[in-house]
């Protein structure tokens, strides 16, 4: 599989309230990290990968984030852009964005960095056939801080998905990155907000259509103040 022929979608939206005050000014992405915007270090490991088309969905103050980064030359890379005049949630940026979209890509949350082979977890969608595989980490490893909100069967498809709850059979946590076929868009509902979390992966649970990639490596949520100090003293070493 080529990697330069994988398409990876940034979700990069949403207002960044607890990180606040930084991202009164600055769209969360674009929070420095050791002097460099946060999302500048996702799109350089993609263009490592040779991952070099680039879709960013982008809302609150996302101007700052294409005025900086511009067409994506100066890494090596093709970025586009689709702006939200509003917050649609993750499911509705990707459906706003839907003519920018391959048959099937990769999806990144904009404030979770993850060091894996991304061309695997695309591979994984394409040969299994289902709709969508959502990457997960075990938090016993190393805990991410980041509560478990993923149950998984024996045949490694998802069976719940439920992000604000405790519940001990919960054992594994989203990490932040997937692989979809644009064909899922169809269940995002009406125009307007739409959540992948709350509203697809349950519907996709319930066609057996959500396949897990369970990953030994950490990743780093920078979404909060501890978070971001965390990964920048990961970035130092």
């Amino acid at each position: 599989m080529n990697a330069s022929s994988i398409q990876a979608v940034i979700l990069a939206g949403g207002l960044g309230t607890r990180l606040r005050p930084l991202t009164r000014t600055v769209p969360k992405p674009m929070v420095p990290v050791a002097g460099v915007p946060y999302l500048e270090y996702q799109l350089r490991l993609l263009a490592g990968q040779e991952i070099r088309d680039i879709v960013i969905l982008a809302g609150y103050l996302g101007d700052q984030i294409q005025h900086h980064f511009g067409d994506g030359s100066r890494l090596g890379i093709r970025i586009k852009y689709s702006f939200e005049p509003e917050l649609l949630g993750t499911g509705g940026a990707l459906r706003k964005a839907e003519a920018l979209l391959e048959d099937a890509f990769l999806v990144l949350f904009g404030d979770s960095y993850l060091q894996i082979d991304y061309k695997d977890v695309f591979k994984r969608l394409i040969e299994s056939g289902v709709l969508a595989v959502l990457v997960i980490y075990d938090n016993s490893i190393e805990d991410t801080h980041v509560p478990n909100n993923v149950s998984v069967d024996g045949a490694c498809y998802i069976t719940r998905y439920e992000k604000s709850s405790r519940d001990p059979e919960l054992t594994r946590v989203d990490a932040g990155v997937l692989a979809m076929r644009r064909s899922v868009l169809k269940f995002c509902g009406c125009p307007g907000a739409f959540s992948l979390e709350k509203e697809l992966y349950p519907k996709l649970i319930r066609m057996r259509q959500l396949l897990a990639y369970e990953t030994r490596q950490r990743f780093y949520d920078i979404g909060t103040p501890a978070g971001l100090k965390l990964f920048e003293q990961v970035i130092a070493k």
